[in-house]
């Protein structure tokens, strides 16, 4: 029932005006896809409880949590709570299947989809995006998930050799990514919020482009490292799965809610090598001794979101030009601090922005500002699509989309010390791993059966 209640709450808090990154941030349920499919069935949903007089019947029941309810009940995967809210669904069933039936006649469609108008349908970019799932090696591996899953009987196709063989996917079918070597893709909307690996934090449900700055910085097992701007939690968690527990991360938010979820999620994933903090970064004081062997850092400052397709329910309006340099200006202010920290070598800047305001010329700015302290580093040279051409180096920089990488949009840059920013240097891509074999052998992580 809690599920149902928090996205309720989360829909309230829209009508107020909030965001729904931030609302979902500080619910501390996995409620984005939920809450946005009800958002997007909304008018459909409208219709239904008043063709069967729902709210007159049931005087106790508020409007965003009947929505939440008649949703799953007749579009989503079905009713999951239990208690008196399920049992109420349940008894006006025939009543809402039949005014559905009568609402497609009416307009004339055989499916759910139809009933929606072109603003609500999904775009051809969000639900053509994968279901990408991280194994966190803290605690498995990549082989003993893909057993995990091959018994639950899904059938593992190997390695993908191309964008185009993760956008085939269909069914209960899953291949190794072709660029990460611990991220496994399933077909759009598998839903795996239920899974013991998931509910065990063998697993991390975590978008491919998300996973792209903590495998950029790539720091040392022992390093200290700053994760910036932390919540929700999925990047520092991958953090400490490359450093392998071992050094230290400092991972800052400004809201307490986001941190406790955080904490919550980090100590699921096994995470031990962490200190959070309830403080606004750029307040954070670089010479601090607390902080002299912080070498590496992940800057993610809030953005305009504008990147984040995946599951959106409708399309949001674009950011005036005020609110955009705004955004700039604060990350330009986030992305210079970031770069005092005496100890610093090496940086990713990242974003689910698609606006070049907080993109390029964000990273452009302050690199003009920085001389040759610092320069950009070709990233990932394998990867396809690039940074826009605004300035000589961009095309170091790193971007992502759901037609081009089948991804949320996003932008990364990787920063290092020293250097001339006219010949930048290229970081090597990850060594070429032989494909998980599932195969018999002895365990050295706990194994969930």
């Amino acid at each position: 029932m809690a599920l149902y209640s928090a996205a309720a709450a989360v829909l309230e808090g829209l009508e107020r005006g909030g965001g729904l990154r931030d609302l979902v941030y500080n619910s501390g349920f996995p409620l984005y896809a939920l809450v946005s499919e009800t958002l997007r069935y909304s008018p459909v949903l409208e219709e239904l409880l008043a063709g069967a007089a729902l709210l007159q019947a049931e005087k106790k029941l508020p409007p965003q949590l009947a929505k939440v309810l008649v949703y799953d009940l007749l579009f989503g995967k079905g009713l999951k709570c239990g208690g008196r809210w399920k049992a109420l669904a349940r008894r006006h069933r025939a009543r809402l299947e039949a005014e559905l039936a009568r609402l497609k006649v009416r307009q004339k469609v055989s499916s759910n989809e139809e009933l929606l108008a072109p603003a609500q349908a999904a775009s051809p970019g969000a639900s053509q995006v994968p279901r990408y799932v991280r194994v966190n090696t803290l605690k498995t591996c990549v082989e003993d998930v893909i057993d995990f899953f091959k018994r639950q009987g899904y059938s593992y196709l190997g390695k993908a050799a191309s964008v185009e063989d993760l956008r085939a996917l269909s069914g209960k079918k899953f291949l190794l990514d072709l660029h990460l070597p611990e991220l496994l893709v399933f077909p759009p909307q598998t839903d795996f919020h239920d899974n013991l690996l998931y509910t065990s934090g063998h697993i991390i449900l975590q978008d491919k482009a998300s996973c792209l700055p903590a495998f950029l910085l790539s720091p040392a097992a022992g390093s200290h490292v700053i994760d910036a701007c932390a919540a929700p939690g999925n990047k520092t968690s991958h953090l400490a799965a490359i450093l392998k527990n071992k050094g230290q991360i400092f991972a800052f938010d400004v809201d307490t809610k986001r941190l406790a979820t955080m904490n919550t999620m980090l100590m699921r994933a096994g995470v031990t090598s962490f200190q959070l903090a309830q403080q606004d970064f750029l307040t954070v004081d670089p010479r601090d001794p607390k902080y002299s062997k912080v070498t590496c850092i992940l800057l993610d400052p809030s953005c305009s979101g504008s990147g984040m397709v995946n599951r959106l329910p409708r399309e949001e309006a674009a950011p005036s030009a005020q609110r955009l340099q705004a955004l700039a200006g604060f990350q330009r202010k986030a992305l210079s601090h970031a770069l005092s920290f005496p100890a610093l070598q090496r940086l990713v800047y990242s974003t689910c922005s698609l606006h070049q305001e907080e993109n390029e010329d964000v990273v452009h700015a302050v690199l003009q500002e920085q001389g040759s302290a610092f320069r950009l580093v070709n990233a990932f040279p394998a990867w396809p699509c690039r940074g826009l051409a605004t300035f000589p180096s961009a095309g170091c920089c790193l971007r992502a989309s759901p037609a081009d990488t089948l991804t949320q949009g996003f932008f990364m840059a990787v920063l290092e010390r020293g250097g001339d920013t006219a010949a930048p240097r290229v970081l090597p891509a990850a060594e070429e791993e032989p494909e998980p074999q599932p195969a018999p052998r002895k365990r050295k992580k706990q194994r969930v059966k």
